[in-house]
Protein backbone atom coordinates (compact mmCIF):
# COMPACT_ATOMS: atom_id res chain seq x y z
CA UNK A 1 0.00 0.00 0.00
CA UNK A 2 1.10 3.59 -0.78
CA UNK A 3 1.46 6.54 1.55
CA UNK A 4 -1.63 8.26 -0.35
CA UNK A 5 -3.53 4.54 0.88
CA UNK A 6 -2.40 4.47 4.21
CA UNK A 7 -3.43 8.01 4.67
CA UNK A 8 -6.50 7.54 3.09
CA UNK A 9 -7.04 4.32 5.28
CA UNK A 10 -5.97 6.60 8.57
CA UNK A 11 -8.97 9.07 8.25
CA UNK A 12 -11.25 6.35 6.57
CA UNK A 13 -10.70 4.73 9.88
CA UNK A 14 -11.03 7.77 12.20
CA UNK A 15 -14.32 9.08 10.21
CA UNK A 16 -15.82 4.78 10.57
CA UNK A 17 -14.97 5.48 14.76
CA UNK A 18 -16.50 8.69 14.71
CA UNK A 19 -19.63 7.60 13.30
CA UNK A 20 -20.14 4.33 15.02
CA UNK A 21 -20.03 6.73 18.23
CA UNK A 22 -22.67 8.78 16.99
CA UNK A 23 -24.53 6.52 15.51
CA UNK A 24 -24.59 3.44 17.59
CA UNK A 25 -22.39 4.04 20.58
CA UNK A 26 -23.85 6.99 21.82
CA UNK A 27 -26.75 5.74 22.13
CA UNK A 28 -25.79 2.37 24.09
CA UNK A 29 -26.71 0.34 21.08
CA UNK A 30 -23.86 -2.23 21.45
CA UNK A 31 -24.01 -3.87 18.03
CA UNK A 32 -22.37 -0.39 16.17
CA UNK A 33 -19.00 -2.12 17.62
CA UNK A 34 -19.67 -5.17 15.56
CA UNK A 35 -20.41 -3.01 12.52
CA UNK A 36 -17.51 -1.14 12.58
CA UNK A 37 -15.29 -3.95 11.54
CA UNK A 38 -17.80 -4.70 9.00
CA UNK A 39 -17.23 -0.86 7.71
CA UNK A 40 -13.49 -1.23 8.07
CA UNK A 41 -12.94 -5.00 6.22
CA UNK A 42 -14.84 -3.18 3.14
CA UNK A 43 -13.31 0.09 3.42
CA UNK A 44 -9.97 -2.23 3.09
CA UNK A 45 -11.06 -4.28 0.48
CA UNK A 46 -12.31 -1.67 -1.66
CA UNK A 47 -8.53 0.06 -1.02
CA UNK A 48 -6.84 -2.84 -2.43
CA UNK A 49 -9.12 -3.91 -4.91
CA UNK A 50 -9.60 -0.46 -6.67
CA UNK A 51 -7.13 -0.65 -8.57
CA UNK A 52 -8.79 -4.24 -10.53
CA UNK A 53 -12.63 -2.22 -10.70
CA UNK A 54 -12.84 -2.35 -14.14
CA UNK A 55 -10.05 -4.97 -15.43
CA UNK A 56 -11.12 -6.88 -17.79
CA UNK A 57 -15.07 -6.17 -17.44
CA UNK A 58 -16.92 -9.02 -19.58
CA UNK A 59 -15.12 -11.72 -17.58
CA UNK A 60 -17.71 -14.19 -15.77
CA UNK A 61 -15.89 -13.08 -12.13
CA UNK A 62 -16.48 -9.26 -12.93
CA UNK A 63 -20.49 -9.86 -13.85
CA UNK A 64 -20.61 -11.68 -10.75
CA UNK A 65 -18.74 -9.20 -8.89
CA UNK A 66 -21.17 -6.45 -10.53
CA UNK A 67 -25.00 -8.72 -9.72
CA UNK A 68 -23.46 -8.76 -5.80
CA UNK A 69 -22.84 -4.91 -5.65
CA UNK A 70 -25.98 -4.21 -7.78
CA UNK A 71 -27.69 -6.23 -5.14
CA UNK A 72 -25.94 -4.61 -2.26
CA UNK A 73 -27.05 -1.62 -3.57
CA UNK A 74 -31.23 -2.38 -4.15
CA UNK A 75 -31.08 -3.96 -0.38
CA UNK A 76 -29.22 -0.85 1.21
CA UNK A 77 -32.13 1.29 -0.77
CA UNK A 78 -35.10 -0.65 0.14
CA UNK A 79 -34.23 -1.69 3.49
CA UNK A 80 -33.28 2.30 4.18
CA UNK A 81 -36.34 3.15 2.41
CA UNK A 82 -39.10 0.47 5.01
CA UNK A 83 -37.48 1.49 7.83
CA UNK A 84 -37.92 5.39 7.14
CA UNK A 85 -41.32 4.94 5.71
CA UNK A 86 -42.78 2.39 8.09
CA UNK A 87 -40.39 2.28 11.12
CA UNK A 88 -41.43 5.87 11.74
CA UNK A 89 -37.67 6.50 13.15
CA UNK A 90 -37.21 9.38 15.97
CA UNK A 91 -34.15 10.90 14.91
CA UNK A 92 -31.87 8.59 13.37
CA UNK A 93 -32.66 5.73 11.06
CA UNK A 94 -31.80 3.35 13.46
CA UNK A 95 -34.60 4.85 16.03
CA UNK A 96 -37.14 3.37 14.87
CA UNK A 97 -40.95 3.63 16.61
CA UNK A 98 -42.53 0.84 15.01
CA UNK A 99 -41.28 -2.96 14.25
CA UNK A 100 -40.60 -3.35 10.24
CA UNK A 101 -41.66 -6.41 9.17
CA UNK A 102 -42.75 -5.91 5.20
CA UNK A 103 -41.05 -5.83 2.57
CA UNK A 104 -37.37 -7.13 2.42
CA UNK A 105 -38.50 -7.30 6.30
CA UNK A 106 -40.87 -10.16 5.43
CA UNK A 107 -38.63 -12.20 4.33
CA UNK A 108 -35.77 -11.47 6.72
CA UNK A 109 -34.55 -9.41 9.19
CA UNK A 110 -31.33 -8.04 8.34
CA UNK A 111 -31.49 -6.66 4.62
CA UNK A 112 -29.12 -4.11 5.29
CA UNK A 113 -26.47 -6.00 6.66
CA UNK A 114 -27.45 -8.40 3.85
CA UNK A 115 -26.42 -5.53 1.30
CA UNK A 116 -23.18 -5.28 3.93
CA UNK A 117 -22.36 -8.78 2.59
CA UNK A 118 -23.28 -8.61 -1.49
CA UNK A 119 -21.04 -5.57 -1.02
CA UNK A 120 -18.54 -6.84 0.81
CA UNK A 121 -17.95 -10.06 -1.73
CA UNK A 122 -18.94 -8.11 -4.55
CA UNK A 123 -15.59 -5.82 -3.80
CA UNK A 124 -13.66 -9.60 -3.15
CA UNK A 125 -14.51 -10.54 -6.80
CA UNK A 126 -12.78 -7.45 -7.91
CA UNK A 127 -9.30 -9.33 -7.46
CA UNK A 128 -9.43 -12.43 -4.87
CA UNK A 129 -6.09 -12.76 -2.83
CA UNK A 130 -5.86 -14.40 0.58
CA UNK A 131 -6.27 -10.71 2.46
CA UNK A 132 -9.20 -10.41 0.28
CA UNK A 133 -10.92 -13.54 1.65
CA UNK A 134 -9.62 -12.86 4.89
CA UNK A 135 -11.26 -9.21 5.31
CA UNK A 136 -14.49 -10.72 3.00
CA UNK A 137 -14.48 -13.86 6.27
CA UNK A 138 -14.07 -10.45 9.06
CA UNK A 139 -16.78 -8.54 7.43
CA UNK A 140 -19.45 -11.47 7.26
CA UNK A 141 -18.31 -12.55 10.96
CA UNK A 142 -18.81 -9.10 12.03
CA UNK A 143 -22.29 -8.79 10.67
CA UNK A 144 -23.41 -12.14 12.42
CA UNK A 145 -21.83 -11.08 15.71
CA UNK A 146 -23.90 -7.66 14.69
CA UNK A 147 -26.94 -8.80 14.04
CA UNK A 148 -27.01 -11.32 17.20
CA UNK A 149 -26.34 -7.77 19.09
CA UNK A 150 -28.64 -6.05 17.88
CA UNK A 151 -31.62 -8.94 17.75
CA UNK A 152 -30.93 -8.87 22.01
CA UNK A 153 -31.31 -4.99 21.60
CA UNK A 154 -34.40 -5.30 19.43
CA UNK A 155 -36.12 -7.87 21.97
CA UNK A 156 -35.48 -5.31 24.86
CA UNK A 157 -37.20 -2.97 22.61
CA UNK A 158 -40.34 -4.70 21.25
CA UNK A 159 -40.29 -7.69 23.59
CA UNK A 160 -42.61 -10.61 22.51
CA UNK A 161 -43.26 -9.08 18.63
CA UNK A 162 -39.62 -9.20 18.15
CA UNK A 163 -39.60 -13.15 19.74
CA UNK A 164 -42.32 -14.09 17.24
CA UNK A 165 -40.89 -12.01 14.10
CA UNK A 166 -37.49 -13.84 14.70
CA UNK A 167 -39.36 -17.15 14.40
CA UNK A 168 -41.27 -16.25 10.98
CA UNK A 169 -38.29 -15.24 9.88
CA UNK A 170 -34.21 -16.14 8.68
CA UNK A 171 -31.58 -13.72 9.78
CA UNK A 172 -29.93 -13.08 6.38
CA UNK A 173 -31.07 -15.04 3.67
CA UNK A 174 -34.48 -16.34 3.10
CA UNK A 175 -35.52 -19.36 3.81
CA UNK A 176 -31.93 -20.60 4.29
CA UNK A 177 -29.83 -18.68 7.40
Amino acid sequence: MNTLLIVVLIFGTIGFIYLSWIVSLKEKRYHGIYRFFSFESIFILVLLNYPNWFRDPLSLIQIISWIFLISSIICAFFGFYLLYKRGKPEGQIENTTNLVTTGLYKYIRHPLYLSLMLGGFGVLLKDIGYTQIFLAFINFISLVFTAKVEEKEMIKKFGAEYVDYIKKTKMFFPYIF
